[in-house]
């Protein structure tokens, strides 16, 4: 056996303070959560439901299967800017009828559901899901169109919206509209480009342009009903495929199109008597990650605590130490497993890390990259050794493989070493970050440092006296906004993450996130990586 033997100990006052700062972490994740699920807020929830309508969630919660999960994605989009955290729109992948979907809800209590720049980024992003892993997707539509004081932001690029709709459609990847009130304007074009669209009675509003547009445009009179109703488009214009009496019917007969779809993943799923739990209790993850990032963790006591059966084949043990990577099985899927272990990645990391991930991709071997790095090498020694080139070996590896890839941030995730873990631009599948976790150019009091030492040189090389007092209160400044903008519900709010989650809920989350890889074939490059400077 390899399994691996925890040395956590969970009576230490280390473990203690650790666990402290994370649920912290945690409880001001949860308010932020909390903000999201709220919506517009309780006078505008309970308009809505004086309308007799369900809210986004709950029309999620019954178009899944009973008892299966929904892994919501981006819920704190938009957090920390002018707009509703959540960006009035909830995503996810979850199963209905046996399918695993990609889902998209407009929250119409969040300024009628109307779309800013942050819903366009988190909608694009749920299709870049669905297009990757091959998820059919199912639109959850009521909607205003755009947020017209935003329509700077949203008509250029908000195309791409209805192009990735065709798109979905010609690879064979089916879309489902589900329409429960307004969809106007180019809103209209959701269940318009959809493979099949279901409408409520007098409930959904379908049309380009709304009566009062029509009448300034045409000087026709139109009602609501006549010119966009269910019942039109069901029986007159043709739009609607089926006709539903209330939400729970549509819902219903959306879960029947899929289950029609005779979708199938393109590899099964590990049978259930081939998984196992692991050793170690998840629990115990709260105190694994020092609250100072500058304190290094051992990344195994985290696989320990992921991996089925807690059993790991550490692949180069001995060699480039502060990368961990090996072989395992999580939730019965096989992965391989890079983990930063000291947190600097030197030209031995790199090297091993490039062969390793040809290893993968030659064994068809989805990758999982636990973060926790300030970066490469810097420094003479390291520069004369090819340290660049070596990372460049790296970057070139994880830019050029082409089984999936899953990241998640534990700790810090710095420079270019985000990149050579495989951060948000390199493109894998899922990312999430745990509350614990700081991404930025540098760390703060690095960053604000450069500064001090180049623009003190500048103020030699021009004679003149530096200003030290001015100088300090520069570094306070600098190194505050670095670290505001290093924090994950920061990061989140901008998309460079699917999601902040507990620690405790990772193995979960990644067991969901490769379940939904695997609706796609997972092959892997055979060569082609590209001109590697040995």
């Amino acid at each position: 056996m390899t399994a691996l033997r925890s040395t956590l100990d969970v009576t230490g006052a280390d473990y203690a303070a650790n666990r402290e700062a994370m649920l912290e972490k945690l409880a001001a994740l949860e308010t932020e959560h909390a903000g999201a699920v709220a919506g517009g807020g309780e006078k505008y929830v309970a308009r809505h439901r004086e309308r007799g309508k369900l809210l986004a969630r709950e029309r999620i919660e019954l178009l899944l299967d009973p008892d299966t999960p929904f892994l919501e994605l981006s819920p704190l989009a938009g957090w920390g800017s002018d707009y509703t955290v959540g960006a009035s729109l909830v995503t996810g992948v979850g199963v209905v009828a046996g399918v695993e979907c990609v889902i998209s809800a407009n929250d119409p209590t969040v300024r009628g559901g109307a779309s800013n720049p942050w819903t366009l980024r988190k909608a694009l992003r749920a299709h870049e899901i669905a297009r990757a892993n091959r998820l059919p997707v199912i639109s959850l539509v009521e909607s205003g169109g755009a947020d017209l004081p935003s329509q700077k932001e949203i008509f250029i690029p908000g195309g791409a919206l209805f192009r990735d709709l065709t798109r979905l459609s010609e690879a064979g990847i089916p879309t489902v509209a589900v329409v429960f009130g307004n969809s106007t304007a180019g809103g209209a074009y959701v269940p318009g480009m959809s493979d099949h669209v279901i409408m409520v009675k007098e409930r959904a509003k379908v049309f380009l342009g709304g009566p009062p547009l029509v009448k300034m445009a045409t000087g026709e009179e139109s009602g609501d009903e006549e010119l966009g109703g269910a019942d039109m488009h069901a029986r007159v214009s043709g739009l609607a495929d089926h006709f539903a009496v209330d939400e729970p019917d549509a819902l219903r007969q959306a879960r029947r199109v899929v289950a029609r779809l005779h979708h199938r993943k393109a590899q099964p799923d590990p049978p259930p008597d081939a998984v196992r739990p692991p050793r170690y209790d998840a629990d115990e993850l709260l105190g694994v990650v020092p609250g100072d990032l500058k304190v290094p963790f051992d990344p195994r006591e985290v696989i320990a605590r992921l991996v089925d059966d807690s059993d790991f084949d550490a692949f180069k043990p001995l060699y480039g130490t502060s990368l961990t990577t090996g072989w395992a099985r999580l939730h019965g899927y096989p992965v391989g497993i890079l983990a930063n272990a000291r947190g600097v990645l030197f030209s031995e990391e790199s090297q091993k890390a490039t062969q390793f991930i040809q290893l993968a991709n030659q064994r068809d071997v989805p990758l999982v990259f636990l973060h926790n790095t300030t970066g490469y090498m810097v420094g003479r020694e390291y520069e004369q050794g090819g340290i660049i080139k070596h990372g460049a070996m790296m970057i070139n590896a994880v830019s050029n493989s082409k089984v999936p890839h899953l990241s998640v941030l534990m700790g810090a995730s710095y420079g270019a070493g985000h990149y050579g873990m495989c951060g948000r631009a390199y493109e894998p599948r899922f990312l999430f970050a745990w509350p614990s976790a700081k991404s930025a150019v540098m760390g703060p009091q690095q960053l604000a440092g450069v500064l001090s030492l180049v623009m003190r040189e500048s103020a030699a090389a021009k004679g003149k006296p530096y200003d030290e007092e001015n100088d300090a209160a520069l570094r306070a400044m600098v190194e505050e906004q670095i670290e505001s903008e290093s924090l994950p519900m920061f990061l989140s709010g901008r998309l460079y993450d699917d999601g902040v989650i507990d620690p405790r809920d990772t193995r979960t989350v990644l067991g969901l996130c490769l379940s939904a890889v695997h609706n796609a074939p997972v092959a892997g490059a055979r060569g082609g990586f590209g001109v590697f400077r040995m």
